[in-house]
């Protein structure tokens, strides 16, 4: 059985252990060049502190943010964003989707993007965006799974480690 068929993915409540690992995971994906709005080293006060509001954020319905587990380990995330303007309540965003660089390429991105997919689909959304990093993002994946790249914005925010880089903007319609 391979990691990705015994992986469960559930969304994630405001427990102090949710919070803890998805520091961790945020943590550890800036360390390893992930362009997820954090520069590196990622203090973990900070990292917490992101995490504890978005979890807040979730028990109001603005936000679903899914956690990708193996056991009790926590691999991945990805934050499904609900809370949109009022002449857009058929879109939503995905934000955040990191998997830790230990688990990479086993299917982990994919399989939670394709839940945050459904539960989009489930809450009447048919329309997703997303960006991500030109150099080092999931652009192949995003691909992959059928999201139309829009365009790319030039020197958008620093590397983790320094450096500008782009942002490629996607979507995807639901059907």
């Amino acid at each position: 059985m391979t990691a990705a068929a015994s992986m469960r993915i559930t969304p994630l409540d405001l427990a102090e252990d949710n919070i803890s690992a998805l520091a961790t995971l945020l943590s550890r994906t800036v360390a390893a060049g992930g362009s997820v709005h954090f520069m590196d080293p990622t203090p973990p006060q900070e990292a917490r502190a992101y995490w504890a509001d978005a979890l807040t954020h979730a028990q109001t319905g603005g936000r679903v943010v899914l956690g990708a587990f193996l056991g009790e380990q926590m691999t991945g995330t990805v934050t499904l964003f609900l809370d949109t303007p009022p002449n857009q309540p058929f879109r939503a965003e995905i934000w955040k989707l990191m998997v830790d660089p230990a688990w990479r390429g086993l299917g982990h991105a994919r399989a939670l993007m394709t839940a945050a997919e459904t539960l989009a689909r489930d809450a009447g959304r048919t329309l997703l965006n997303l960006d991500t990093a030109v150099e080092g993002g999931a652009s192949e994946l995003y691909e992959s799974l059928g999201w139309v790249r829009a365009g790319v914005i030039p020197d958008f925010a620093y590397k983790p480690q320094g450096g500008l880089v782009g942002t490629a903007i996607y979507y995807k319609r639901l059907a």
